[in-house]
């Protein structure tokens, strides 16, 4: 008879002890879940217009640059500007690329592309006043001659 009270009071407070245990595991799993999804999901990748820029030299047009750029900036941050980043990402690398020397297809070397996009990166985030921009990607990165431009 002692038995059965004993497995009486056991048995419900095995149930209520097993039910609260798994009740603190899965919050703690939503949490950890949550916390990760906060991180990685609060960046927005964002694609500007083409940046088309003549190369000149001697007066004369030799042909063109052309950078397709994206950059990621923060979803909460970017709603809250009152001007988006992208026209002064497209100004900053046109602005760059016209007036770098180093930028001469007729004697190509390999272009500093990391350091195009930290400065563009550091210029646009100068002339908003805040740190809205966290990375710049090249997605594309080409040069026309002034002969391919006028026979397409």
């Amino acid at each position: 008879m002692i038995k059965w009270i004993f497995v009486g009071i056991w048995m419900p407070l095995a149930t209520v002890a097993s039910g609260y245990g798994t009740q603190y595991w899965l919050n703690d799993q939503m949490a950890q879940g949550a916390s990760q999804q906060a991180q990685l999901g609060g960046l927005d990748y964002e694609t500007v217009q083409p940046v088309n820029v003549p190369i000149l030299k001697d007066g004369a047009l030799q042909g063109y640059v052309v950078a397709n750029l994206v950059f990621t900036a923060d979803a909460d941050v970017l709603r809250s500007l009152s001007v988006p980043p992208h026209p002064f990402l497209v100004d900053e690398a046109f602005r760059l690329l016209y007036a770098d020397k180093a930028l001469d297809f007729k004697n190509l070397e390999r272009y500093d592309l990391d350091g195009l996009t930290r400065h563009l990166r550091q210029a646009v985030n100068t002339r908003i006043g805040d740190d809205v921009v966290k990375e710049v990607l090249v997605e594309e990165f080409n040069y026309f001659t002034k002969a391919d431009v006028i026979t397409h």
